[in-house]
């Protein structure tokens, strides 16, 4: 899996002006270090004004002035060492570029013992005449945390997304969009994880919580169907899209769901958020080609 990840990152960065490639490489830099000094000043010229985080077990935080909160309010609360942080992949998709990769890092709550644990992250940057504008931060765990609640930064203004207006259907890209994502709120309902796995294109990859990256058609309908088959039932599963930009061949949704579900050792109501990278296949159908996964609690 890491083999793979690394050929398509070597073959995607090929498609880069060198000058996109230190852009992202210093901000990689500044971003770890900020992690250890706290200095998260530094990160303020690279954020857009439209800068949208994704954090896992946090609501939605929008704007960089709240991003910049949402930043200092984590490093008091937490105690982060060793932290590490590698790209994967780097692709243009023309108007976006998108970095993928993971992050390794000692982490634990003020005063709780640390714990080495592993991440994954997508940052997706805006092209403005030469210069990237970074518009999204994305990232989750690969392993459930002894003290997942103490994500939930309050003092942080966040958005719950999931209560948000859905995107209306105005154009081809949202009906087709609108149109799966009713389907997936059927198929998940009913256990199917084969034709969940239809959704994705046979190179696409899913970062999804709790679990390492997903990566090919044989291991994504291996996870979707052990993923689907579980005992939970769905009372109701809304999902929806509150901003899709379509790019052409490829097309950037920001979607979220409220899922009523009842199972053995949980019932009641969550919400999470995704961001979906979805690309035009040669044969003319929309499917997910990059996509992670983000539980708001």
């Amino acid at each position: 899996m890491k083999y793979y990840f690394i050929v398509l990152s070597l073959c995607s960065m090929q498609l880069l002006g060198q000058d996109i490639r230190i852009q992202l490489d210093q901000f990689r830099r500044d971003f770890v270090q900020c992690q250890s000094d706290h200095k998260f000043e530094r990160l303020q010229n690279y954020y857009d004004d439209d800068l949208r985080f994704m954090p896992e077990f946090q609501k939605t935080v929008m704007g960089k002035k709240n991003a910049d909160l949402y930043n200092q309010a984590f490093a008091k609360h937490f105690d982060i060492r060793n932290y590490e942080r590698r790209d994967t992949e780097v692709i243009d998709l023309g108007e976006r570029v998108v970095e993928i990769g993971f992050f390794t890092a000692t982490l634990s709550p003020k005063n709780k013992q640390p714990i080495a644990m592993r991440g994954k992250y997508l940052d997706l940057w805006k092209k403005r005449n030469g210069e990237l504008s970074l518009i999204t931060q994305a990232w989750n765990y690969d392993l459930s945390l002894p003290w997942e609640s103490e994500f939930q930064l309050d003092e942080v203004p966040s958005e719950n997304v999931a209560l948000r207006a859905h995107v209306p259907v105005k154009d081809n890209i949202s009906f087709e969009i609108t149109a799966i994502n009713s389907l997936m709120e059927n198929t998940i309902s009913q256990h199917d994880g084969k034709i969940w796995s239809l959704v994705y294109s046979d190179d696409g990859s899913f970062l999804y919580s709790r679990t390492a990256p997903i990566v090919g058609r044989a291991a994504l309908d291996s996870f979707l169907k052990e993923h689907a088959g579980g005992t939970v039932v769905f009372e109701r599963l809304a999902i929806r899209n509150d901003r899709i930009d379509d790019l052409g061949k490829y097309v950037i949704g920001y979607a979220s769901h409220v899922a009523v579900v009842r199972g053995d050792n949980f019932s009641g109501v969550t919400t999470g958020k995704d961001l979906a990278i979805w690309r035009r296949e040669p044969s003319g159908p929309l499917k997910v080609f990059r996509h992670i996964a983000m539980y708001d609690w």
